[in-house]
């Protein structure tokens, strides 16, 4: 065992990187397991796995923990930032309130405990940084122990006893609110996070079903069907107005393809391939002749793409408007089968009103959508890759606003970095919602740095303080460790209470990312986020983290004055 313990400390001096891949590797793994409906999840798993590696002895760069963090709150407010922004408003009052009670809870229970136990002011200020996993209230506390007089050598030790209370704590204050928001809050609320990000996603939505990766419809609005005519004094003109939504795409005659015109004449014995709506395709092949089969020479391909409206007389107007503007000519053999606004889709009917810089999805063939796409704006081409100068500038943007104080009295106030990059991701977010033709960011590698952030965070964080927190525990003893239980958990479960019963919040999802950011708990949140499987969970956060930043951070003084 000592050779083994030999051997990996002195490959993670050579290269501790290695250490923080083995905590994911470790971390995921375990996260994986289930017990009846618990399961640990993949940065609870990566945390307890980077405690177990740290004793064997780690030095890892800050530097690293700082790079992944900043990755995975930009991405989290870049997927987020057009939805935050229209949730933004009167509703946001009960986020807010829950921010404010987990913070009186918080201070509530502080205080409580140290004067119990007769805990000294320092413990005290350090039980709540890391039962509350708010770092900055170690800063906030040493400045307040500085100014109530006490003789130097006094303060000190206090300043010391809350680095030791911050690091007994802290680990457990990473993993309660992953236990509570994850596998205690859908038990309470009998429903699951997941079930109810799915409905919650579908309300948003309009009634407008989003097809998710690889599903397609059993029962498709627009149809191809092929039809042999029957009856005569037909042309390519009449049958198309028949109905509004129909084109004649092919006709074979005597096997062989002609040409399709408007004044074509069709003969009995044609084949034809009419495309459009479902239910005029099938009344007008009724009409015209009998529906055939799969026949060789009688297909084509269609191509869908998203158009970003720039038309100027178009702004205002309902699509049925729109549509009257432009030509017979123009509209030829191109459907209309999506329309969304800064990422919100849109139900598609004649009296929906449009915008500049919304996305039209235009399906038909490739010349005829390209002549509709040139007449009302741009055409936005698949890519796979990502705008590194947009994001780039977006993340240096987050850490730079993260970087400003505002003083209230002497108590030093900053979104840090974490709070700087998460405004930072919703202001981008929201803009490349707006002109998507910049800021690209394809869904699965924003997925990747929300997902490999935020593990990596919490890998690199026990790998730094895990050693010292076990030695600490040993030291001083189990009861610390337990007091921190408890102000990790009263907070949460009073807040949890408080939001079911007087804020009234019937959907988990949503819940649990209002929970997780009134207690600013990352770890929380990105566990949220993997149940959840989209971004419903995240206004919600986003609001909550940014007041408890606030508040959490106003404990420091706070508790040193009542304890």
């Amino acid at each position: 065992m000592y050779a083994l313990t030999a051997l990996l400390s002195g490959l993670f001096v050579a290269c501790p990187e290695i250490a923080l891949f083995l905590a994911l590797i470790v971390g995921c793994w375990i996260g994986r397991f289930r017990f009846g409906s618990f399961q640990l999840g993949s940065v609870a798993g990566s945390l307890l796995a980077a405690v177990l590696i740290s004793q064997v002895g780690v030095h890892i760069d800050s530097g690293i923990k700082s790079v992944l963090f900043a990755l995975f709150i930009y991405a989290v407010g870049y997927q987020s930032g057009p939805q935050f922004f229209r949730s933004l408003g009167r509703q946001s009052f009960k986020e807010i309130l829950m921010a404010a009670v987990l913070a009186i809870t918080g201070l509530l229970t502080v205080v409580a405990v140290a004067r119990i136990f007769h805990l000294d002011k320092g413990l005290a200020a350090g039980l709540a940084a890391g039962g509350l996993t708010q770092s900055a209230i170690i800063g906030t506390a040493g400045s307040s122990l500085e100014k109530i007089g006490l003789p130097l050598a006094q303060v000190q030790q206090l300043q010391g006893n809350v680095a030791v209370g911050y690091a007994v704590t802290y680990i457990f204050g990473s993993i309660g609110p992953i236990l509570l928001c994850v596998n205690l809050l859908p038990w309470f609320m009998k429903r699951g996070i997941r079930e109810d990000a799915i409905r919650a996603e579908a309300e948003q939505a309009c009634g407008v079903h989003v097809m998710g990766e690889g599903e397609v419809s059993a029962f498709p609005n627009l149809v191809g069907r092929a039809y042999r005519l029957t009856h005569s004094d037909l042309t390519v003109a009449r049958v198309e107005s028949m109905a509004a939504a129909i084109t004649v795409e092919q006709v074979l005659r005597n096997g062989k393809a002609v040409g399709v015109a408007s004044d074509m004449a069709l003969m009995p014995g044609d084949q034809v391939l009419l495309v459009g709506q479902r239910q005029d395709v099938l009344a007008i092949g009724q009409n015209i002749g009998q529906e055939i089969g799969e026949i060789p020479g009688l297909d084509f391909s269609l191509i869908r793409r998203d158009v970003v409206l720039s038309r100027k007389d178009f702004a205002g107007k309902t699509v049925g408007q729109c549509a009257e503007l432009l030509s017979a000519a123009v509209r030829h053999g191109v459907y209309l089968v999506a329309l969304s606004r800064a990422g919100k889709a849109i139900p598609v009917t004649s009296t929906a009103l449009v915008q500049n810089g919304d996305i039209v999805t235009l399906l038909g063939t490739s010349v005829d959508v390209q002549r509709t796409a040139s007449q009302i704006g741009s055409i936005l081409l698949p890519n796979i890759k990502a705008d590194l100068v947009f994001h780039s500038l977006g993340i240096a943007s987050g850490l730079l606003i993260g970087l400003g104080v505002m003083h209230i009295g002497s108590v030093p106030l900053t979104l840090g970095s974490g709070g700087g990059a998460l405004l930072s991701g919703l202001l981008f977010g929201w803009y490349q919602s707006r002109h998507p033709v910049v800021g690209n960011m394809p869904q699965g590698a924003s997925t990747f740095l929300v997902d490999f952030g935020l593990a990596g965070f919490v890998a690199v964080t026990g790998l730094q303080t895990g050693q010292q927190a076990i030695a600490t525990i040993m030291q001083h003893g189990i009861t610390l460790f337990l007091l921190g239980v408890i102000v990790t958990l009263v907070p949460l479960i009073l807040t949890m209470l408080f939001g079911r019963y007087v804020l009234r919040y019937n959907n988990t999802a949503i819940f649990a990312g209002a929970l997780a950011g009134a207690r600013s708990a990352n770890p929380a949140f990105g566990e949220v986020l993997n149940q959840a499987g989209n971004a419903v969970p995240t206004p919600a956060f986003a609001i909550t983290y940014a007041v408890a930043n606030v508040l959490l951070t106003l404990l420091g003084p706070l508790v040193v004055a009542f304890s």
